[in-house]
């Protein structure tokens, strides 16, 4: 632990301000354009598509040999001294979060709108919540609650079926509601129980190896490699797959740890709440996925519990440290 002499704000590395607002705009529309470019390389209307858990085999073994390239250059000290307690926990972490968390989005994604699964998945912040309430005992703040009721509130405007509309696939939509469980869980416990390398880029090159060695196991039980053939993929699917590996993985990684050194953890978690706003214009632009008065309705009330999840996090954090 640092010494505690003076912790009102944590102290952050001198950066442009242009600099800064470039990055945030980048997260804002890499992370919020993820979501569309899943649903490009795994629906199977948009002709020959490669399955999630391939997807996540494919994704993370680039990123990650990439990723332990870069580690290699860079931090080869932190690499040499791993410990297999490190590497084992970090995979753990790995899977939870790519295949237990992203794989199951994309195998909900292959039947559900980018928009609807980006507005679910942004309820991340009251998951982790009631998993750390549960888990660990911890308080969940008023405020906080207010946040879980209304997020709570917005998913049910979502998936509630329009009059005279079938509603959505419930096997998909049970995969987009229950994922973030995997993703909350593995990322507490990557906070609170898992032994981690002193340097963060590291931890992310096992879990991202982690993942596509469980993404390949998975594709094989569920038979994914037979569907596929990767001679008859359409240059949609390449590029969107090629756009989450370079920009969605690598990319966006590097720029938003940087911004964690340079800004106010308030303002880099407003991605929260924005990402979900240019998901669904996204998808409504580029895949023509309608934007009903229920999604509006329903995502605005999704988006306001969010708000006010990452609002409460926010003035914890000020909290805890202006009181060392």
């Amino acid at each position: 632990m640092a010494k505690t002499v003076s912790k009102a704000a944590p102290r952050l590395t001198a950066a442009a301000p242009l600099a800064i607002a470039l990055a945030m705009l980048t997260i804002y529309i890499v992370w919020g354009t993820t979501y569309l470019a899943i649903r490009v390389v795994v629906d199977p209307d948009q002709g020959m598509a490669i399955p999630p858990f391939a997807m996540v085999f494919i994704r993370f073994a680039i990123a990650g040999l990439a990723m332990l390239a870069l580690v290699a250059l860079f931090a080869r000290d932190a690499l040499r001294s791993l410990t297999r307690a490190q590497i084992r926990d970090q995979a753990i972490v790995g899977l939870a979060l790519n295949v237990g968390g992203l794989g199951v989005t994309s195998f909900g994604e292959q039947t559900i709108p980018s928009g609807i699964t980006a507005l679910l998945i942004a309820l991340l912040p009251i998951w982790v919540a009631v998993i750390g309430r549960v888990v660990y005992k911890d308080r969940i703040a008023p405020l906080s609650i207010l946040g879980i009721a209304v997020g709570i509130i917005g998913v049910v405007i979502l998936i509630s079926p329009d009059a005279g509309d079938a509603g959505l696939d419930p096997l998909g939509l049970a995969c987009i509601l229950f994922s973030p469980l995997s993703w909350g869980g593995g990322s507490i416990w990557s906070q609170r129980g898992a032994a981690t390398p002193a340097d963060s880029r590291v931890a992310v090159t096992i879990q991202m190896l982690a993942g596509s060695v469980g993404g390949a196991i998975v594709a094989t039980l569920l038979g994914e490699w037979n569907r596929v053939e990767f001679g008859a993929l359409g240059s949609d699917v390449i590029f969107a797959l090629a756009y989450l590996v370079v920009v969605g993985s690598l990319i966006a990684y590097n720029v938003y740890t940087w911004l964690l050194r340079v800004a106010p953890f308030g303002l880099v978690s407003t991605y929260a709440y924005v990402n979900p706003v240019v998901a669904v214009l996204a998808g409504s632009f580029i895949l023509s996925e309608p934007i009903s008065a229920q999604l509006i309705a329903g995502g605005a009330v999704v988006v306001v519990g969010v708000a006010i999840m990452v609002t409460a996090r926010n003035r914890a954090l000020a909290r805890g440290a202006a009181s060392h």
